[in-house]
């Protein structure tokens, strides 16, 4: 045992000497970024690296691919802040669960400033309050974030990455007996997931809706009769004790972020693309504009409709498809697209979401 974890040490004093070179490595791109006026969050790069790490053949008894992606997302996400200290907005308070998913894709040493709304993570982008911000846009339980969607009709605002994480909630209470609960407090999409085992272990609380998981934890501090549905994080910050654990009414809960900022990234060879579109209503319309995905075989993977806000019953179309908007065939499609639209728009290209 002693003469493997020799070679284990030395095994890791490499890894720790790769480490240092990589980091001067890093450090003189992001001279080279500076000079050129180049984003530092480089996201079809990041892709692309992790593409090829997964790509290599690996033994049966290697190391996981999983804990093997993990690291290395730790790993570039520190070089980024070698190069510069990017500042990102998120939905607040601290401790929701948009807070979680930035620190996931940017690390701790970004400086993070949490918004008091979806609309308010829009603005600080625009007005460069802040490189990039972190919104939710569709749960698998509870479905579509409307207001994420609607935000895109009027912003400058691209999305230039997604992610997915899975979303655990906890009943959080000061109190220590879950027999004592009488009133629940949570965002809308939290009671909404939680709705089943709410019924089932307390059906005679009162449920109520505030504008986030954290804001609740912050008022179930103060009511001892009264818990909250959040984060661990959120246990952590307030203090609260955990009276039940996973709470969620399906085992895989999942929400999507979208990371928008002011540019698109360029492609990575596993691509999305999100555009949004209104028609002159006639008959065969939709079914019209959906041909040209088929005929250039691009899958569709989401199409949303939103009220325009503009006239009584027109509608924008949200449409997910595979692909990046500089390929020669996505760039077909869009043509052919405008001919038949009153108004199109790219909300973004940006890489794939890799599964959970």
């Amino acid at each position: 045992m002693k003469e493997i974890r020799k070679k284990i040490d030395r095994i890791d004093l490499k890894i720790s000497s790769l480490l240092d070179e990589r980091a001067s490595l890093v450090r003189e791109i992001g001279k080279l970024k500076v000079k050129t006026g180049t984003q530092i969050f480089a996201p079809e790069r990041e892709k692309q690296i992790i593409k090829n790490i997964l790509s290599q053949s690996v033994a049966e008894d290697g190391f996981p691919e999983k804990s093997k992606a993990a690291i290395f997302n730790e790993i570039i996400a520190a070089s980024r802040t070698l190069q510069r200290k990017l500042s990102i907005s998120y939905l607040g308070p601290e401790a929701t669960f948009t807070h979680l998913a930035a620190v996931k894709k940017f690390s701790d040493s970004c400086e993070y400033t949490p918004a008091s709304s979806i609309s308010r993570v829009f603005r600080d982008v625009e007005k460069e309050r802040a490189d990039y911000g972190v919104v939710p846009v569709e749960n698998s339980t509870e479905g579509i974030v409307s207001h994420t969607l609607d935000m895109f009709m009027d912003s400058g605002c691209r999305i230039c990455s997604e992610m997915l994480m899975e979303i655990s909630h906890n009943l959080l209470s000061k109190n220590t007996d879950i027999k004592n609960i009488r009133r629940v407090y949570s965002h809308t999409q939290a009671l909404g997931q939680c709705s089943l085992w709410l019924e089932e272990n307390l059906p005679s609380a009162e449920y109520i809706e505030v504008s986030s998981t954290a804001k609740a934890a912050e008022l179930a501090v103060s009511e001892s009769e009264s818990a909250a549905i959040a984060s661990v994080m959120a246990s952590r910050l307030y203090g609260l004790n955990i009276l039940a654990e996973s709470i969620e009414d399906v085992p895989e809960n999942i929400t999507r972020f979208f990371i928008i900022g002011r540019e698109c990234p360029g492609p990575s060879g596993q691509d999305k693309t999100t555009i949004m579109f209104s028609v002159k209503d006639r008959v065969g319309v939709l079914h019209d504009m959906l041909v040209p995905f088929k005929e250039h075989n691009l899958n569709l993977t989401k199409i949303e409709s939103r009220p325009s806000r503009a006239k009584a019953w027109q509608y924008i179309f949200f449409v997910d498809f595979t692909g990046h908007f500089s390929d020669p065939g996505v760039r077909q499609v869009l043509e052919k697209l405008e001919e038949n639209c009153l108004m199109l728009k790219v909300v973004g290209s940006y890489p794939a979401a890799s599964q959970l």
